[in-house]
Order: structure tokens, then C-alpha cells, then sequence
């Protein structure tokens, strides 16, 4: 008994060597590919910019967002890609049943640009973790990782873009950890995401690249009362968020079942938000919304944002524009806690963060990533009411999410394994 208790010590032992070279390896990986992958990700978000501030000094190009429409489809038509499952097929890579080609990258950012720069309503972190993922996976092909590693470098990638993109070292670390399968999280690839993400982060702010934060820096004390009225935001942010998520899943079906060919599609969904545009009388609803959401934060933001930006981006993303659903998130939970605020009379700056934190989880299914987030973007002065929006907009969200290949591994209610997809 002792002798083959030595002999399971001794084996352990002999593979500390192993594990030392394993996770040195993955350090050079980590860097490298937040350095590939933010150098990348950083002349995107210019570019984003560049297009952002052109189409906000030329109203102008808002009619010329049904042409984009078909220069994106255009594009992946003559790259081959029949389909785009977007994030899906990043989240399918990481669970083993799927592959991101390299050409997925530059298709991406180019087509998330246009959509930007004529006036779709969308975001640019969904665009970043595409990209991310297509680096990181084309990297692991280059060193001929293994097919378990190169999950791992997959998601490096996506942690190394997000956090050039955002500023948000901490969130791009563990959502690429927690996005793919809810109730678990890889912890294998915790160095490696780390160090892409930091690195990235780094690099980003380096070359110029700016941070975006809504620094919360009055809130009351945690009472019953305070907890009772910020508690109901996170549950109502958390029955938004299911119907963002139905908005966009609803709009994809729908024209897919009307629209079959894909220049039509996108065409007519260039018409439809460049009409809703122009019936609105604002450009409030095209592009990410940074702006809306720093007047949300203040307390300045019109009653029906939520919803429009809601059906302006159900209605762009659907159509076959490109870039992501996360800012979107954002700005529809700012607007919501902004209307919030307006009508109970709380602190207009804490809604909106609740508001923001509520809607990224409950679209995500991602609650530490989520806590994390409201830490970088807000502060920590708020933590205790970050945690109940987090924890009651996880609970309240059921089962719904923006990525249809999510997986749903345990329950979130019952100490149960489920292993179901996501609605």
C-alpha cells in the first residue's frame, strides 16, 4: 500500500517539470496573442471611430446604409461564407465543434465599419470576439497546438480583442472563460486569458486607444428600502433583456422566412432603419450609442430609447449587418435605468449602471463576467447593489440569450446538470 502510495507521489512529482514548461508555454502564448490580436484590435476601434465621427458630421450617409448593406453581403459572398453564424460559430469552436477561418477576421471589421459608418444600429465587441476567436484559433493552427488547446488560444483571442476594444482587462479574462458553457467555467485557460487580455489592454491604451467608464460616486447606503427599489430595476432589466434577445432572434427568423435572398435581406433592412431614422428625427439610435449612454447617466435620456434602440438594432443585425449586440446591451439598459430613475426618483447614475449590468448579464448568461464589468466601468463604490442586479438579473433572465450556441450546462435554479441550449 505505502509502495504504490510512493509511486503516485513520485508521478506527481516528475510532472512538475511538465506542468512548469505547460504553463510557461502558455505564458508566451498569452502574450503573444494579446499582442497580435491588440495591435488588431486597436487600429479596429480607430477605424470604428473614424466611421462613427464621419457619419455624425455627414447625416448624410444614412442613406447610403441600404448600398453598404450590399457591399457586406457582396463581401462574404465572395469569401465563400454562405452563412455567417457570427458568434455562434466562436462559441461552437470553444466546445470542439467547430473552426474560425482566418479570412473571418478582416471580413468582420470591414463589414462591422460600414454598418458603422452608414448608420446600422450596432456595437463592436460581438465584431471582437469574431475577430478574436479567428486570430487566436489560426494561431493555434500555426504552432499545430491540440485540438483542447487550441479552445484554449481561441479564447485567448476573444479576451485579448474585447479588452483593446473596451478597456475592461478583467470582464474579457472571464467572458471568454463563461460565455460558452453557463455554470461552467475554464479555468485551464485562466493564465493564458489573463495575460492575452492584459497585454491587449495594455497595448490598446498605448497607441491611444480610450477607455470607456461611467464612474459611479454618490450611492446611498444599503438599506431594505434602497435594496427593495434597485432589486425591482434588476428583475424589470432582466425581462428587458429577454426581450432583446427575442427582438433579435425574432427578426433574424422573420426575414430569413420572407427574405430568403441575402442582398434582399439586408437591402430591405437598410431601407427599414434608414425609414425609422428619418420618422424619428435623431441619430441617437444609429451606430454603438456611447453618447445616449453618457446622458443616461446623467439622467437625460427619452423614455422610449430602450425600445428603439431595441428594434433599431433587432432590425440591423437581423438584416445581415455586422458588428455586436453587447453596446446595444448597454445602451438599452442605461435608457431603461435612465427612465427608471425618472419615474421612482432613484439616483440617476446608479440606475443606469444597475440598468447596464442587469441587461450585459441577462443577455449573457455570464454573472462573474458581468460583476466584473460593473466594477471596471462604475467603480466599486456601488458593489453591494452590482451584486443583487447580477445575481436577480442571472435568476430572472431564465434561459434566453443573444447567442443561440450557448449552453445551458446547469441549472440556474437547482443544483441540477441540464445541458440544454439556450433560447
Amino acid at each position: 500500500m505505502r509502495n504504490e502510495e510512493t509511486r503516485k507521489n513520485d508521478s506527481r512529482d516528475a510532472g512538475l517539470p511538465a506542468q512548469f514548461l505547460t504553463q510557461l508555454r502558455w505564458i508566451v502564448l498569452g502574450v503573444l496573442t494579446g499582442a497580435v490580436t491588440g495591435l488588431i484590435g486597436t487600429g479596429f476601434y480607430y477605424a470604428v471611430r473614424f466611421a462613427t465621427s464621419f457619419r455624425m458630421d455627414h447625416s448624410w450617409t444614412i442613406f447610403l446604409l441600404p448600398l453598404g448593406g450590399l457591399a457586406i453581403a457582396a463581401m462574404y459572398h465572395l469569401a465563400g461564407e454562405t452563412e455567417d453564424p457570427g458568434t455562434n460559430l466562436v462559441i461552437h469552436t470553444i466546445t470542439g465543434d467547430g473552426s474560425i477561418p482566418l479570412r473571418k477576421a478582416p471580413l468582420v471589421i470591414a463589414a462591422t465599419t460600414l454598418t458603422h459608418l452608414f448608420g446600422g444600429s450596432s456595437g463592436r465587441e460581438g465584431a471582437a470576439l469574431q475577430f478574436g476567436g479567428s486570430i487566436g484559433y489560426n494561431l493555434g493552427l500555426l504552432f499545430r497546438l491540440k485540438e483542447g488547446d487550441r479552445r484554449i488560444i481561441t479564447m485567448c483571442g476573444m479576451s485579448a480583442a474585447f479588452a483593446a476594444l473596451f478597456g475592461t482587462p478583467l470582464t474579457a479574462a472571464f467572458f471568454a472563460m463563461e460565455m460558452s458553457s453557463v455554470g461552467i467555467l475554464y479555468y485551464a485557460a485562466l493564465v493564458p486569458c489573463a495575460l492575452s487580455a492584459l497585454t491587449a489592454s495594455a497595448l490598446a491604451e498605448y497607441l491611444g486607444a480610450e477607455k470607456e467608464v461611467f464612474y459611479v460616486r454618490v450611492v446611498p447606503e444599503l438599506s431594505v428600502k434602497s435594496g427593495i427599489s434597485y432589486g425591482l430595476l434588476a428583475i424589470l432589466g432582466a425581462l428587458a433583456a429577454v426581450l432583446f434577445c427575442i427582438a433579435l432572434h425574432t427578426a433574424g427568423r422573420l426575414y430569413g422566412k420572407y427574405l430568403k435572398n441575402r442582398y434582399l435581406r439586408i437591402f430591405t433592412g437598410g431601407v427599414l432603419v434608414m425609414a425609422l431614422t428619418l420618422l424619428s428625427g435623431t441619430r441617437m439610435y444609429n451606430g454603438a450609442g456611447m453618447s445616449v449612454i453618457n446622458s443616461a447617466v446623467q439622467g437625460n435620456a427619452p423614455p422610449e430609447a430602450f425600445l428603439l434602440k431595441m428594434l433599431f438594432t433587432a432590425l440591423t443585425l437581423g438584416a445581415g449587418y455586422k458588428g455586436g449586440e453587447i453596446v446595444p446591451s448597454l445602451y438599452i439598459g442605461a435608457t431603461f435605468g435612465c427612465l427608471f430613475s425618472n419615474l421612482f426618483g432613484t439616483l440617476p447614475a446608479l440606475s443606469a449602471a444597475i440598468g447596464m449590468g442587469a441587461l450585459f448579464c441577462g443577455v449573457t448568461n455570464c454573472p462573474i463576467a458581468s460583476l466584473l464589468l460593473c466594477f471596471e466601468l462604475f467603480g466599486y463604490l456601488g458593489m453591494p447593489y452590482y451584486l443583487i442586479a447580477i445575481a436577480f438579473s442571472y435568476t430572472f433572465s431564465g434561459y434566453y440569450s443573444l447567442y443561440s450556441a450557448q449552453k445551458i450546462v446547469y441549472s440556474k435554479t437547482e443544483n441540477k446538470y441540464i445541458n440544454r441550449k439556450a433560447h
